[in-house]
Formats: structure tokens, sequence, C-alpha cells
């Protein structure tokens, strides 16, 4: 199985990453991105295979729309067969044009469910338009995709329960250091700027947006206090001031 020999070859238990890794090997798609979603508490990346995954991962959380978005949202795959398509570009005004200066062209997003149980979303993008549907001959593919995304949500579920268990390095145990700071950092602005945690989440992703830069690494100059939020003001650097 692709997913048991990418773990064998990083000498770890199974997890995500291998899941995204196999993904892109068996299906015609450039990169496979994966994150955990919530609607009680902010979203985050847990791996991506390339550069452009990666950027696809931050820019939908950090502008709060994009085809992930609307796939957990909705709890359906949302097929996204090419963003230079007019509607596509109304619907996601931002994104599509940002996610197309990145490289990709066609993003599929496969929501992770078990039931009522949704912990995340797994994307997978193209370079060129892709046929990736039902009603085309790639229905075998749809279908193999789907199975991914029914493998990610049972290894990030087990992740999640068996947190004990499993090697370090794994990207799945990672995500504890990247939500606590995006959390840790939440609850800074939310004194900052008197205003409750959702409102703080908000505002720490549209400085990181604005800025062009990834949102946990603004989480983590708010948390070294190197980044200040003021209500009536725009966001300083008290130490580059000095």
């Amino acid at each position: 199985m692709l997913v048991a020999e990418q773990a064998v070859r990083r000498g770890a238990r199974i997890g995500v990453v291998d899941v995204c890794t196999a993904a892109v090997a068996a299906l015609p798609v450039g990169g496979a991105g994966l994150s955990a979603m919530s609607r009680t508490a902010p979203s985050h990346p847990l791996c991506s295979t390339d550069d452009i995954s990666e950027q696809l991962e931050e820019l939908q959380l950090t502008l709060g729309e994009g085809p992930c978005v609307d796939a957990f949202l909705h709890g359906s795959a949302v097929l996204t067969l090419d963003l230079f398509t007019r509607d596509l570009q109304d619907r996601w005004m931002v994104f599509a044009e940002a996610a197309l200066e990145a490289g990709a062209r066609a993003v599929f997003a496969l929501p992770l469910q078990i039931g009522a149980i949704s912990p995340g979303v797994l994307d997978l993008y193209a370079r060129v338009p892709v046929r990736l549907n039902a009603e085309e001959l790639a229905a075998e593919e749809l279908a193999d995709a789907l199975a991914f995304a029914d493998l990610a949500t049972l290894v990030l579920l087990d992740a999640r329960i068996d947190e004990a268990g499993g090697p370090r390095s794994d990207p799945v145990e990672d995500l504890g250091t990247y939500r606590a700071e995006i959390d840790q950092a939440s609850g800074i602005l939310t004194v900052q700027l008197g205003v409750g945690i959702e409102e703080a989440f908000f505002r720490l992703r549209a400085y990181a947006y604005a800025q062009g830069r990834r949102l946990v690494d603004v989480a983590a100059d708010v948390v070294a206090r190197r980044l200040r939020f003021s209500p009536d003001a725009e966001p300083d650097r008290p130490d580059e001031e000095t």
C-alpha cells in the first residue's frame, strides 16, 4: 500500500503526511495539503507536500475563503476544475487570484468526515485544469481521492487519541506547537484589543494577509512581544523602534 510505503521510508508510524504524499503519487495532481479545522477554534495546517500546497493551506486559513473552507462548512467535496473560471473568481475573489499566482490552476478539497465528526480537509492541487469528477472518465481517480480522504480522517483521529505514541518527527505531532502559538497569540490580542477570541483571531489573520506573512510567524511575533496590536492604531513593533 502506498501510504504504508511512505511511512516505512520515513521510519515512522503512518501519519497524514504519508497519506498526502501517497495521494500525489497515485493521482494526477501536483501536490497535497491537509488542515485540521474546527467550528469552535482556529484552524491549522498540518502538512503539505510542496511549497505551492503549503501556500494554498495558509492562504485559505488566513483569508477564510476557498475550496477548503467551503468543503469544511458544507461537508461535501469542492472540485475546482479551473480557477480561471469567472464564477470561481467572483466566488473567491482574493483566494483565486492568489492561488493562481502561487502556481495552482485546479484545487480539489475533500472534507475529512466520519458521521458527525469532521476534523479537517484534504486539499489536492494541479498546475493545469484537471477533470477529476464523477461525470468524466476520471471517476475512478475521484474514488481514489475520496479513499485517501477517508484514510486521512482515520489517521488524524487516531493521532489525536494516541498522542503519547509515535515519533515526534511526524507533522501531526508538530500541530501542538503550531496550535498553541496561534491560540496564545489570539489570547494576547483579546487583552490588547479588548475583543473576544474570534475577533482577535480574525485580526491576526487579517494582519498576516495584509503583510503577506504566514499566520504562525505573525503569532510568534505577538507571543514574543515583537508585535503589539492597538485598538486605535496599526500594529507596531516596539523592539524595532529602539
